[in-house]
């Protein structure tokens, strides 16, 4: 039972996600890609293991999983979305999921809007036992949606579901169990993540993430970052888009994408309406109070869970949950806030690894060039597995450059030339000179286009920032900072270490001590004031920064000492101490001379 509602006699309220649907809402297999010569004479033909994503289903098969959802989704009553019911023995939420009071927009206006299908027959002709439901989803990376921890938690997306993206009207049935998509692309999930933390009873931490089979030709929309405020202060203008209910008289979805403008809303205001339902720093409402019928309400409704609400071009909201019909006499739609949850989400966009299973995964190379990959498990790595000749380098990191969620590769050749090594066998020459360049790292995405950058020091001691652009190769280069040769070259960075949501770098210098470089999300000055980690690392004499090896959403850290055993450092997730103490992974690994 949810709290009593504070005034307006203590009238106690029903409160549920705003997602549609029909009843209680309740990695794969490696390959060896094999390359061509990327330096005739220098490098020999080298291979290595990525993910394979499994065999996808036909594109009928989406058309008929969307077909059965929209079937089910209008086949309903509207009193089988508020009745309880159970689902795999736990309660079901009560559902209320639309935007009221909204108008119409297009694809062209928000391109980045997914439509979410989702149908479960349960291998039956009857059909009291289906599951289908529709939610929204915006496109936040080409082959990741971010929606709803509610839409997805409990749910077997890749066996069950279907993505839809550009096209702002909803499918319709053709009467054949196929369905006409309007212009739209339909695409099979590969892999769901919904933040561990979720809580079915409270929507607290409700936001989930898909992964696609394929890439999206969407153009996403950026995340907000983990230090805006300016975007929630109260009366802040956003706009919040779906094809939810657009009445609450019945469950009818738009047959068109909508949007709305809604004024953000204090915690004040929404504590004070909600209680202790309202969590506030985890959820934000917006929207003026509900009028207590669909005339001067603007307000998220059944059907638009999931979807985003925008401020400046960034997305700071997913649409969570609301009260019953959506229109209750001061009520308000309630989002995620995702400023909250960008060090939780960060690492699932850029967590393309070699095997696929979330978790970062490390590269080495002998010698001699023999390459070999090492899966995590989570606390330690897994046996190796040999991926190919390798020779003829001298540095070798792992990185999807073209968010493909297919695990790419950046190699400079003992000459100098810097190659990328797509996932699905490309290979591109970035260019020659490379050999003046001391350190070579891809912390991610430093200045916000959504593409992983590259960050050269030469050895003059000078950085320089190499902007990706999703096909391998980099931008012109711009001059970040100078003094960098007291690290001789030993900077390492993948990923977000102090949980904000933006990648982050570590440097060694010369007299052992670990300085930790946050990222500023400022493409210009990247990083902010060195904090010191600790002294003693000169003990060292090689390192890995990988991403999030332990799948936590911290990235990590792997040292090798110079008696050949290697240690994790596991993120916290705090700048003033970004390691836990090291744990022994195992001896033995002083026979590779790179790591990737």
């Amino acid at each position: 039972m949810f709290p009593a509602r504070k005034g307006a006699g203590h009238r106690r309220r029903r409160r549920g996600p705003i997602a549609v649907g029909v009843a209680a809402l309740g990695g794969g297999t490696a390959a060896v890609l094999l390359m061509s010569s990327a330096h005739a004479g220098t490098v020999q033909p080298p291979a290595f293991r990525t993910a394979a994503h499994p065999k996808a289903p036909a594109s009928a098969a989406l058309s008929a999983r969307i077909a059965g959802a929209v079937k089910a989704d209008h086949g309903r009553s509207r009193a089988s979305l508020s009745a309880p019911t159970t689902t795999s023995g736990k309660a079901a939420t009560k559902v209320d999921p639309k935007i009221i009071g909204g108008t119409p927009t297009t694809i062209s206006t928000a391109p980045w809007m997914a439509q979410l299908w989702y149908y479960d027959d349960k291998g039956t002709a009857d059909t009291a036992d289906d599951v289908g439901f529709f939610c929204g989803g915006t496109v936040v990376s080409p082959t990741k949606i971010l929606t709803a921890a509610h839409c997805v938690h409990g749910f077997d997306w890749y066996d069950y579901g279907a993505v839809l993206t550009g096209t702002d009207q909803l499918p319709t049935d053709n009467g054949d169990g196929t369905s006409d998509l309007h212009g739209g692309t339909a695409t099979a999930v590969w892999r769901q993540w919904n933040h561990p933390s979720y809580s079915t009873v409270t929507y607290d931490n409700d936001v989930a993430v898909l992964t696609l089979d394929g890439s999206t030709t969407a153009t996403p929309l950026p995340l907000t970052t983990a230090d805006d405020s300016a975007s929630y202060v109260a009366g802040t203008n956003a706009t919040l888009y779906g094809w939810g209910r657009t009445t609450s008289t019945n469950e009818d979805l738009s047959q068109t994408l909508k949007k709305a403008s809604l004024p953000i809303t204090s915690n004040t205001a929404c504590s004070a309406e909600y209680g202790s339902d309202f969590v506030a720093g985890h959820m934000v409402c917006a929207g003026a109070p509900a009028t207590g019928s669909d005339a001067g309400t603007t307000s998220a409704c059944n059907g638009d869970s999931g979807g985003p609400l925008v401020v400046n071009g960034r997305i700071v909201g997913v649409v969570s949950w609301g009260v019953q019909d959506c229109v209750e006499e001061g009520a308000y739609s309630v989002f995620s806030r995702v400023s909250t949850f960008a060090g939780a989400i960060d690492p699932r966009l850029d967590d393309t690894n070699l095997n696929g299973d979330d978790k970062a995964d490390l590269f080495a190379v002998t010698p001699a060039g023999e390459g070999y990959e090492y899966d995590s498990t989570g606390s330690n790595f897994a046996g190796r597995a040999d991926a190919g000749a390798f020779q003829g380098l001298s540095v070798v990191r792992q990185a999807d450059m073209n968010r493909d969620d297919l695990q790419d590769l950046l190699v400079r050749t003992t000459g100098g030339q810097l190659y990328f090594l797509g996932g699905t066998g490309s290979q591109v020459l970035i260019g020659g000179g490379w050999n003046s360049m001391a350190s070579i790292v891809i912390p991610g995405d430093l200045n916000g286009d959504g593409w992983p950058d590259l960050v050269g020091t030469d050895t003059g001691g000078t950085s320089w920032l190499y902007p990706g652009n999703g096909k391998g190769t980099l931008g012109a280069r711009t001059k970040i900072g100078a003094g960098w040769n007291t690290y001789s070259g030993a900077i390492y960075g993948k990923g977000d270490l102090t949980g904000d949501g933006r990648p982050d770098a570590v440097a060694r210098d010369t007299s052992g001590n670990l300085w930790l470089y946050k990222g500023t999300g400022n493409a210009a000055a990247p990083w902010a004031a060195r904090i010191k980690v600790g002294g003693g690392w000169n003990t060292y004499n090689a390192f890995a920064a990988v991403g999030d090896i332990t799948g936590d959403g911290h990235a990590d850290l792997v040292a090798r000492d110079s008696g050949g055993t290697l240690w994790l450092y596991k993120g916290t997730g705090s700048a003033s101490a970004p390691y836990a103490a090291k744990v022994r992974i195992g001896s033995g690994w002083n026979v590779y001379n790179l790591f990737g």
